[in-house]
């Protein structure tokens, strides 16, 4: 499984940080502030750290280049976990699509307000929401409209197979409405993220 968390501040009146699991498109945890810093940043990758149970193998942390992700007070914390970080390349936004395409449902969910939130209450109320129905309920294109959660957990797969047997089915029945191959169920596989500099950072570990 691969795994490596985005740690991404919506700017705006109170940002966002959000840690989410490319390889299942999980949000595993979040947070809303009044303010960016590293220390907020720190708890949040040891809240998910904890949360997910690999403290002890903590994943690869992708981020991009905001001053909390490159603080010394995280890149300190990450060192003593002994978990590896990533940076998105200056201006090049296409080095984190998983976390660009979540942060577009975010805005262009139906629910968000269109005249803003009225307090940090309700932005927070309104992320617990849109955190369930994205991980437990929307279809996500990307994993063969598995949901998120049902990725994380692993049961995707019972989930496809379930599903190409009913396509398989109805196309038996009624052969005339198909055109030719149906629909691919098969699980899609391991997702990455820079490759190349994950690869270098791995080289540069080995090195030290």
């Amino acid at each position: 499984m691969v795994y490596s968390p985005q740690l991404l501040p919506v700017s705006g009146a109170w940002p966002l940080y959000l840690i989410m699991d490319i390889y299942s498109r999980k949000i595993v945890a979040w947070e809303v502030h009044e303010a960016e810093s590293g220390e907020l940043a720190r708890k949040l990758v040891e809240r998910a750290l904890l949360r997910e149970g690999c403290w002890h193998n903590p994943p690869v942390l992708h981020s991009d280049n905001g001053a909390p992700m490159t603080s010394y007070l995280l890149k300190a914390r990450l060192a003593e976990l002994g978990m590896l970080m990533s940076h998105s390349r200056p201006r090049v936004s296409n080095d984190n699509p998983y976390s660009e395409s979540l942060f577009r449902t975010v805005k262009y969910c139906p629910e968000w307000p269109s005249k803003g939130f009225e307090s940090l209450t309700a932005v927070r109320d309104w992320m617990l929401a849109f955190e369930y129905a994205y991980n437990e309920q929307h279809l996500h294109s990307g994993i063969r409209f598995v949901t998120p959660a049902d990725r994380h957990r692993g049961v995707d797969h019972e989930r496809l197979a379930h599903r190409k047997l009913v396509y398989e089915r109805a196309k038996r029945q009624n052969p005339r409405r198909w055109s030719g191959n149906t629909r691919n169920w098969e699980v899609t596989g391991p997702v990455s993220l820079n490759p190349g500099k994950l690869q270098e950072i791995e080289r540069n570990k080995l090195a030290a």
